[in-house]
């Protein structure tokens, strides 16, 4: 990785000692765009919004499409709840505004720092994939163990009142609720996602922010993914079955109970934060064992998906109910 030349300012200047000729194309398209901007900190800065703003509503629209085509149905998770055009712009609208003004200034903000404990943003060659595959799993990893904890904790009473509670506005979530959520739990989990690159840059120093793309987009497609409300024979759940996917997460908004990590579902099945999903799953799978019609399963699973829901208003009402200095008594 040519890292030879110290702070310049210009792009020009930057690659001044570059071998553009033992560069891939893809690498020439990087330093392509650094000498496009001209400043470095702008281009860094640019290129990693325009990323998050790109994947996460190019990943949104094939949900959307899917979502108004009745024949994708009988893999929705809770058929009978399909997003409305106004419940999705309704849902837009509060993204945009994260976006802009929670997520956008941390993104400018991370590869300044990250730069400051190490890691690499306009220099090339890119690392060797093999290194960049080792150092995404480490950050879902991180990710999953860490959004686990702070996700239980944003559980609690208080901060589900009044942080939380947005996030949970839809039972059968979709795609575009991935990040659906107020600005501090917009915070709180996105450390999650940051905070792995930042402390590996920390005691490794050789993270290139090519590899942070890679990580953001994987996380991105895994949030949206696991929000979209659908659970196809192809689903990564069922080639990896430990990854967590729609039909584990679909359930925590469901039942508001169980299943809070992300990416996979070692936490859970660790603290035993699953069981009623089990439990759910095992009767779901029996049902489907009946030698029944179509319309009886539809409505057995009705009633079924309606008992979890009722369960979930109650436990959130429990929740809701404890203050920061103790339980409310009961009036």
């Amino acid at each position: 990785m040519n890292s030879t030349a110290s702070v310049h300012p210009t792009a020009q200047m930057l690659y001044a000692g570059t071998d553009f000729s033992k560069l891939t194309w893809l690498e020439l398209q990087w330093t392509s765009w650094y000498l496009w901007i001209g400043n470095p900190i702008i281009a860094t800065g640019l290129a990693s919004f325009l990323l998050h703003e790109i994947v996460y509503f190019g990943r949104c629209i094939p949900w959307i499409i899917i979502d108004a085509l009745p024949y994708f149905r009988k893999w929705k998770l809770q058929p009978n709840k399909v997003p409305t055009a106004q419940e999705q712009w309704e849902c837009t609208k509060q993204v945009l505004f994260s976006h802009f003004m929670v997520e956008l200034p941390v993104i400018w903000l991370f590869h300044p720092l990250a730069e400051a404990c190490g890691m690499f943003t306009w220099q090339v060659p890119f690392p060797r994939w093999q290194q960049q595959a080792v150092q995404v799993a480490l950050f879902f990893v991180f990710e999953d163990m860490f959004h686990f904890f702070a996700h239980q904790a944003l559980h609690w009473g208080p901060l589900y009142k009044h942080i939380h509670k947005i996030h949970h506005k839809y039972s059968a979530p979709f795609g575009l609720a991935a990040e659906y959520a107020h600005p501090a739990e917009v915070m709180i989990l996105g450390t999650g996602t940051v905070a792995g690159p930042l402390l590996y840059c920390w005691f490794r120093q050789d993270l290139h922010i090519f590899t942070v793309y890679v990580w953001i987009t994987l996380r991105l497609f895994q949030a949206v993914d696991a929000h979209s409300g659908y659970d196809f024979p192809w689903s990564l759940q069922h080639i990896l079955p430990f990854w967590s996917g729609a039909e584990h997460h679909d359930f925590h908004h469901m039942a508001f109970v169980n299943n809070f990590s992300t990416s996979f579902r070692w936490c859970d099945r660790l603290f035993g934060t699953d069981t009623k999903y089990q439990v759910y799953r095992q009767r779901l799978d029996k049902m489907k064992k009946l030698n029944l019609s179509k319309d009886e399963f539809e409505k057995m699973e009705r009633k079924m998906i309606a008992e979890a829901e009722q369960e979930g208003l109650r436990a959130e009402a429990e929740v809701e109910s404890y203050t920061f200095t103790g339980k409310k008594k009961s009036e």
